[in-house]
């Protein structure tokens, strides 16, 4: 063959090779370019045939937020958008989130699958309903979709069946002792100063509690086969307080009759708290709880139990009471200097002199008004469900002069109203209370402790009942057989002082504290307020 025919031959084959591979690359970029198929609501066109049922799932969830699901990958469309219309209508227009949940791995040749996911509809007034729901889906012309069914919306939802909102139920969420609304249904303004902490605790304890809306599914009558969040009108009950509304206003009422910071916290002798007030002037902070004040002359009652069980005194020991006496490098008056000469005991208790009891508390072992204080509750700590308790501080004494001041209630020595409450009722009782605030919810104590022996308390409360009838609460012997302990307070400067009176009546003990009243008389006269209410 001549070398001309060759090269011909070769040029012709390699012009073939050319041409199979120029009619290759153009059949692939025509079949590349070839539009996906598409079926009535399977999918955009634009959307991959091959997407992952995660993938799927994550992409009607989109949709379903936006409440359209017209172009949602789901095998009934119009249904599903029908179904998906109605409902955000009949929830008044709440918005809802989805969030997908898990996605098993699904083999190549699997023709179903299921994914769960997360749901919050956000009603106004801040009620938000979660739950968890599931799609189901399955291969449709070989692309994922979800399978439609109401069960989409709500996993409980059946054919025929619907969701119904209404206003939540006037049934109270928290209710007191007797029944009556503390928070929800007609309890406006009642604790104005524990609403925060009963709500947060009713939330915390039933579904929906505190929600402003009921949702239930209805059939197709309209008629309710179950709620599913919010109140159910005749199972749910409220959470039960051991608030009185009748002591709550009454305390209430009290405080906001004060022109300055007051607060009263009242409990049942067992420990059950019946009223906690406090005004708008004492602020938005729950000091009746946990703020720590010096008591004054409130805490000679303490002061009393540790002479009577560690000073070698009874309540009719003669005690000496001038109206003024330098102890250790303190000097000590009395109110406006009053001079009582020798009296027993349960009389200067009842008058309160300072230069008695200064002197009995300086005779005492360091640690003696720090044990009294323990006895009567002042030391000990408990968690209350929803509340921030502080009961008192009462430290042994670093100093001869530091124990004169703790004598009288003031230097180191701090209590808050709820621990002044406390102490009147562990004397009452003669027995360690624990405070408590709800009815099935237990409060939980961290450091306990042990009442005074009855002895002691026997003669404790002659001298508290003395104050009422003859002493610096003789303006209380209209209100009953009450017993107590007033206290006038120095803070800050010393220019002003705080008032107190603590005591209990029957099986109720009560503290008032008075900011900056500067004497112990009004707080008296809102104890007697609060008594007849």
């Amino acid at each position: 063959m001549s070398p001309a025919r060759k090269r011909g031959i070769l040029i012709g084959a390699a012009l073939a090779v050319v041409a199979i591979v120029v009619a290759a690359v153009v059949l692939l970029v025509r079949e590349d370019r070839a539009p996906a198929a598409s079926g009535g609501g399977q999918g955009d066109s634009t959307e991959s045939a091959q997407e992952s049922p995660a993938q799927v799932a994550g992409r009607f969830l989109r949709l379903f937020d936006m409440g359209d699901l017209n172009t949602a990958p789901v095998d009934d469309p119009a249904a599903a958008t029908t179904a998906l219309s109605g409902t955000r209508a009949a929830l008044n227009g709440a918005s809802v989130r989805t969030s997908l949940g898990e996605v098993p791995t699904t083999p190549g040749n699997a023709t179903t699958t299921s994914a769960t996911f997360h749901v919050a509809w956000t009603f106004a007034g801040t009620s938000v309903w979660k739950y968890e729901g599931k799609l189901e889906l399955v291969r449709n012309a070989g692309k994922w979709v979800v399978r439609w069914a109401m069960s989409v919306i709500h996993p409980k939802l059946e054919a025929g069946q619907r969701l119904s909102v209404a206003p939540v139920s006037a049934k109270p969420v928290v209710a007191d002792r007797d029944g009556k609304a503390l928070v929800g249904g007609d309890a406006t303004g009642v604790a104005p100063i524990l609403q925060g902490a009963l709500s947060k605790v009713a939330s915390g304890e039933s579904s929906g509690a505190g929600a402003t809306v009921t949702v239930s599914r209805v059939d197709v009558s309209g008629k309710p086969v179950e709620t599913l969040f919010g109140q159910a009108a005749e199972t749910d009950k409220p959470l039960v307080s051991t608030l009185s509304v009748a002591s709550q206003n009454a305390a209430q009422k009290a405080v906001d009759g004060f022109g300055g910071p007051a607060i009263i916290v009242a409990m049942k002798t067992s420990g059950e708290l019946l009223a906690v007030a406090q005004n708008g002037a004492a602020g938005n902070q729950p000091k009746a709880l946990n703020g720590l004040y010096s008591p004054g002359s409130a805490f000679k009652i303490a002061t009393a139990t540790a002479a009577l069980q560690q000073g070698g005194v009874s309540a009719d020991s003669q005690v000496a009471c001038p109206g003024s006496e330098q102890i250790g490098t303190r000097t000590l008056k009395n109110d406006n200097g009053f001079d009582l000469g020798t009296v027993s005991l349960k009389t200067a208790f009842a008058a309160s002199c300072n230069t008695t009891f200064g002197r009995l508390a300086g005779q005492l072992p360091a640690d003696g008004l720090a044990k009294a204080a323990t006895q009567l509750g002042l030391n000990a700590d408990f968690e209350i469900p929803g509340l921030s308790t502080e009961a008192g501080k009462v430290e042994p004494s670093g100093s001869g002069d530091e124990q004169v001041e703790a004598g009288i209630g003031q230097g180191r020595v701090q209590v808050s109203p709820l621990g002044a409450a406390l102490m009147a009722a562990t004397v009452a009782t003669g027995k360690p209370v624990v405070p408590k605030l709800w009815q099935g919810l237990e409060t939980k104590v961290n450091a306990g402790y042990q009442a005074p022996p009855a002895g002691v308390l026997n003669q404790v409360r002659a001298m508290m009942r003395e104050v009422c009838t003859t002493g610096t609460a003789k303006a209380l012997k209209g209100s009953g057989a009450v017993f107590g302990k007033t206290g006038t307070a120095q803070f800050g400067s010393g220019a002003d002082a705080n008032g107190w009176f603590v005591g209990y009546r029957g099986d109720v003990a009560f503290a008032v504290m008075l900011e900056g009243s500067n004497d112990s008389k009004p707080a008296v006269q809102l104890a007697a307020k609060f008594l007849a209410g």
